[in-house]
């Protein structure tokens, strides 16, 4: 039982060195990765814009009052 604890001991402490070996390599995003986010940004607010004009309707509709059509027979 002492064996296996040790090589779990063993396994355990190599991996965490190899996890923070490979952190210290990256770049960083490039200029591409901005102009990919860049582009779905604009697309979410080109999408607000008509939105917005639904739901300015939407709440001027709730707080007008309507107009009340009487019929009378003359």
């Amino acid at each position: 039982m002492k064996v296996i604890k040790l090589i779990v001991l063993m396994v355990m402490s190599t991996t965490s060195v190899a996890y923070a070996a490979t952190s210290a390599q990256s770049e960083g995003a490039g200029v591409l990765t901005y102009f990919f986010i860049g582009f779905f940004a604009l697309i979410i607010v080109t999408q607000l814009v008509p939105a917005m004009i639904l739901f300015y309707g939407m709440v001027k509709g709730l707080f007008t009052s309507s107009e009340k059509v009487s019929t009378k027979n003359n």
